[in-house]
Parts: structure tokens; C-alpha cells; sequence
């Protein structure tokens, strides 16, 4: 799963788009909380990455959403993906498997430090590239919250079921008795 989100943290990168960037970093945080929580035995680590993975699954079922354009998502508002400080491209946009860039020169559309391009050939759109790692990302989650849960569940009760040495079963530890008195006496006399 790390390595899953470490790829897509890569290419969002690629693309500057800065949303996903954030979020891709969440979740590298929560995977490594997980991890750690599993290794230590400590269930509050993965409850707390299970409830990550619930808002994983919405986030990535709006990029789905987002990249089909579902309802009034479009792809040409660019401050969804990059909080209007850049170009939103995906770099699946470009250097899909297949895909043929051409620049436009001396175009008006594109400001000073961008170009305009048009891409052609593609055998597989961006957005459906986009689609894709999005659904292997809510899958991973899915796998991952079973996981996250069973595990928890398990380490919880382990910890009602602990018997420490010593502890207080009716085996080991046994009350004093309050029927006699004992006295105290120094070790050691001084003369």
C-alpha cells in the first residue's frame, strides 16, 4: 500500500498538482502510523488509520468523479487540483502509453510560461489512467481497513485477557490476612 501511494505521490508531482500532492502525504503519513501501530501492537494507531481510509475511499471517489467529469466536476476549473497556483495537467496528460505531443506554436490561449499542446494517439486516455489508479487506491483501502480492523480487534482483546504475573486472578495474587497483627522489630541494635 506504501508503495501504491509513493508511485501516485510521484506522478501527481510530475503533474503539479498540489491537492492530491497533500493528500498523497496524509495518507504516506497514516500508511507509516499503520505500520508502526501494527509493530508495536498498539490499536488506537490503527483505528485511527482505518478512519483515515474511510475519507481515502471519498477522496478517491472524487477523483474518479472529477476525472469523468460526474455532475458539475469539470476538469477545466483548475483551483480544484492546484489551488489556482498552476496549470492542472495530469502527467498521464502527456506521456501516456502511446501518446503523441505536438506543441502549438505562437499560440494566445496559454500565458507566458506555459505552452499549448495537442495530444493524439493515445491507447489510453489520461483520465481513464487517473480512474484507474484511483480505484486500485479505493481497493487497497478496502483490503486495508478489513485489515486495520481485524488487527485491532484482536491487540483489544488481548489487552482484556492479559494476566500479568502477579496480577490479580485467583491464582496468583491472594489479599492479607487482617487477623493478626505484625510487630516490628530493627534489625540492627546499635550498643
Amino acid at each position: 500500500m506504501l508503495i501504491a501511494a509513493l508511485e501516485r505521490q510521484i506522478f501527481d508531482f510530475l503533474g503539479y498538482q498540489w491537492a492530491p500532492i497533500l493528500a498523497n502525504f496524509l495518507h504516506i503519513m497514516a500508511v507509516i502510523l499503520g505500520i508502526f501501530g501494527t509493530i508495536q501492537y498498539r490499536s488506537k494507531y490503527l483505528i485511527m488509520y482505518a478512519v483515515w481510509l474511510v475519507l481515502w475511499v471519498g477522496w478517491n471517489a472524487f477523483i474518479i468523479c472529477f476525472y469523468l467529469e460526474v455532475g458539475h466536476l469539470s476538469q477545466d476549473r483548475d483551483f480544484i487540483m492546484t489551488f489556482n497556483t498552476s496549470l492542472h495537467r495530469s502527467w498521464w496528460m502527456e506521456n501516456g502509453p502511446g501518446c503523441l505531443v505536438t506543441p502549438v506554436l505562437n499560440s494566445k490561449l496559454a500565458p507566458e510560461d506555459h505552452h499549448v499542446i495537442t495530444v493524439s494517439g493515445c491507447l489510453l486516455d489520461y483520465q481513464y489512467i487517473e480512474v484507474v489508479s484511483s480505484a486500485a487506491q479505493i481497493f487497497l483501502a478496502l483490503f486495508g481497513f478489513v485489515y486495520a480492523c481485524y488487527v485491532s480487534k484482536v491487540f483489544l482483546e488481548e489487552e482484556d485477557s492479559f494476566d500479568f504475573i502477579g496480577g490479580f486472578d485467583s491464582y496468583g495474587y491472594q489479599a492479607p490476612q487482617k487477623t493478626s497483627h505484625l510487630q516490628l522489630q530493627p534489625l540492627y541494635t546499635s550498643g
